[in-house]
């Protein structure tokens, strides 16, 4: 009993002075959810490791009853202990108590996946998300302002989004692909067109909007959107599978090309994004030589800044997506992650500068569009 006090002592300590407040001990390792969603599902982890702790511990104690109170010794040598096998009710208890178990996790589990699948058709923004190797571009497909107007930024025409390999990077491009200078005289080689060398015409899957952010190897895409809004994201990807996922969401989605012939579901929603800051974004399925490389940042502003911000990039087509966050004053680069020093960027710094709980601009007035 000393060792077994001793040893939760120990622990007990470990923990006062590792500074962790009682919130973060109890998420047992996971980021802080941002969304509603996010928290359903850090209740859900939370407790099923309580509960797996409950029955490790229960499990514990019966084998150091055991080894401790029915060890061998000299004044049981000889003496056969009482067995208790073929007892009917007790073993039937045993096999009770895990079905049970499991019928309880199953139950609540089901309760939270319903919860954070669910759909509404009153999404408030919805973003057409597609991957690329290796980037990403986001386009705002409708927006619902806080004053009731509607933004249609669906694109009918949209140009056939083509990929081209930049110094080892990503970007749109034409519909040649080239890898750079061979080693046969300086010449381009032509390489496959994405998708198992498909043409673009069969993408019709890909999604064009008026107002659209896309990352190049040397800028990092930022992804504007609101806090205390309903927000749907229509994922897809341009070749090969892709993953997408911001850790605070504790949600991660695999984006497919062709999501119809894959039998995936494109679409998922966020009743709501709970504050603001930038967090980062990353693509979390293998999807080639620069998948690592493959970071965005989620920038969540007020509704009123991100009214702002899509007013003032459908009155400026041609401004940048940097300009557009500077008007709210934001921080116009990403400030959660940046290009890695590589080949793709060679100016790059693997540190991210800046306050990604607030990322605002010091001294800064806001353009009213």
């Amino acid at each position: 009993m000393k060792r077994l006090g001793f040893v939760a002592a120990l622990g007990l300590g470990a923990l006062l002075m590792s500074g962790c407040d009682a919130g973060a001990a109890m998420r047992f390792g996971w980021p802080e959810g941002i969304t509603p969603e996010a928290k359903k599902m850090v209740d859900l982890w939370t407790w099923s490791v309580i509960a797996a702790l409950v029955m490790g511990i229960l499990v514990w104690a019966l084998i150091f009853w055991t080894i401790t109170f029915h060890r061998a010794n000299d004044a049981k040598k000889g003496v056969f202990p009482r067995q208790t096998a073929y007892n009917v009710p007790l073993e039937l208890t045993y096999t009770a108590i895990p079905f049970v178990i499991i019928a309880v996790l199953f139950y609540f589990t089901v309760i939270v996946q319903n919860d954070v699948e669910g759909k509404t058709d009153d999404s408030k923004v919805v973003v057409d998300v597609t991957a690329f190797q290796w980037n990403w571009k986001f386009g705002y497909n409708k927006v619902v302002f806080s004053d009731g107007t509607v933004y249609d930024g669906f694109e009918e025409n949209g140009n056939p989004f083509e990929i081209q390999e930049q110094v080892g990077g990503s970007g749109p491009a034409a519909e040649t692909e080239h890898s750079g200078p061979s080693d046969h005289g300086g010449e381009h080689e032509e390489v496959p067109l994405p998708a198992g060398g498909r043409d673009d015409d069969i993408r019709d899957y890909l999604n064009f909007d008026k107002i659209e952010t896309v990352g190049t190897s040397s800028e990092v895409p930022i992804l504007v959107l609101p806090t205390g809004k309903r927000i749907e994201f229509n994922i897809a990807s341009a070749d090969v599978i892709h993953s997408f996922w911001v850790p605070e969401f504790l949600y991660k989605r695999d984006v497919f090309p062709f999501p119809k012939q894959n039998a995936s579901d494109p679409i998922f929603q966020f009743s709501s994004i709970d504050r603001t800051g930038a967090f980062v974004g990353r693509c979390a399925e293998m999807c080639g030589t620069y998948h690592s490389m493959m970071n965005f940042e989620v920038r969540a502003v007020t509704p009123e800044d991100f009214d702002s911000y899509i007013r003032f990039r459908q009155a400026n087509p041609t401004a940048t997506n940097a300009e557009a966050l500077a008007s709210i004053c934001q921080v116009p680069e990403s400030v959660s992650t940046v290009p890695f020093d590589t080949r793709r960027n060679a100016g790059g710094t693997v540190g991210a500068e800046g306050n990604r709980d607030d990322p605002v601009l010091a001294n800064c007035t806001k353009k009213v569009s």
